[in-house]
C-alpha cells in the first residue's frame, strides 16, 4: 500500500478546507489522511480519520496526529466556533478513499453513494470485486434474470464508499492488522539490530 497514493473520494466545502490544512501535516508524520468531517456532535466536532500506510492506527498514533494538527488548525482557524478535535482510525467498516482501498478490500460488502447519478440511481450495495480502469467493480445482489449482476462505478464520481460490517470483514481486518503489526515488529527489530552501540 503506497503511503502517497492520492485520495480519490474527498471532502467538499469546509471539510475540504480542513483536509487541505491537516493532510500535509499528517503525511509529514508518515500517516495517511482518510477523511475529515465536521459534525454537530458535542456542539461541534472535527473528526479526522488517519492511518499508517499499512492500515493500522494505534491510540498512540492518534495522539501523535492530534498533537501535530492542533497547532496547524489554530494558525489557520478554519472553523469559526469552538470545536472538539477527535482523531481516530478508520475502523473496520471503514470508508474507502483510495483506488488501492478498493483492491485491498475486494471480496467484502460495501455501500456506495454516488456524487453523480449512474444508471438512474445514486446508491449501490454489493460485493466489491476490486478496481480497474478507474472504476470500482461491484457485484449487485438482487438483479433480474438476464441482467448483468456487476456494475462499474467510476471512482471519480463516488461521493462516499464504506465497507459493511460483516463477520468475514471483521476476521479479515483483524488478520490484516495482526500481519501489519508483525511486519512492523520485524522491521523494528531489524532497525534495532543495525543500530551502532
Amino acid at each position: 500500500m503506497s503511503a502517497h497514493e492520492p485520495r480519490i473520494v474527498t471532502e467538499q466545502g469546509l471539510d475540504a478546507r480542513v483536509a487541505a490544512i491537516v493532510e500535509p501535516v499528517i503525511e509529514d508524520l508518515g500517516y495517511r489522511l482518510v477523511r475529515t468531517k465536521i459534525s454537530a456532535a458535542n456542539g461541534c466536532t472535527l473528526q479526522i480519520m488517519a492511518e499508517r500506510p499499512d492500515g493500522t492506527m494505534t491510540v498512540e498514533d492518534c495522539e501523535t496526529v492530534s498533537r501535530a494538527v492542533s497547532p496547524a488548525l489554530d494558525v489557520e482557524d478554519p472553523i469559526n466556533r469552538a470545536y472538539h478535535l477527535e482523531v481516530s482510525s478508520p475502523g473496520i467498516d471503514r470508508p474507502l478513499v483510495r483506488a488501492g482501498d478498493f483492491d485491498r478490500w475486494a471480496g467484502h460488502e460495501l455501500k456506495v453513494e454516488m456524487a453523480v447519478m449512474l444508471e438512474g440511481r445514486k446508491r449501490f450495495r454489493g460485493t466489491l470485486l476490486g478496481a480497474e480502469s478507474g472504476a470500482a467493480k461491484v457485484r449487485l445482489p438482487d438483479v433480474r434474470e438476464g441482467e448483468d449482476d456487476t456494475v462499474d462505478l467510476p471512482l471519480e464520481n463516488i461521493g462516499e464508499a464504506k465497507l459493511v460490517l460483516t463477520d468475514d470483514l471483521i476476521t479479515a481486518a483483524l488478520q490484516a492488522e495482526k500481519a501489519a503489526l508483525a511486519a512492523r515488529g520485524a522491521d523494528d527489530e531489524l532497525t534495532q539490530d543495525n543500530t551502532p552501540n
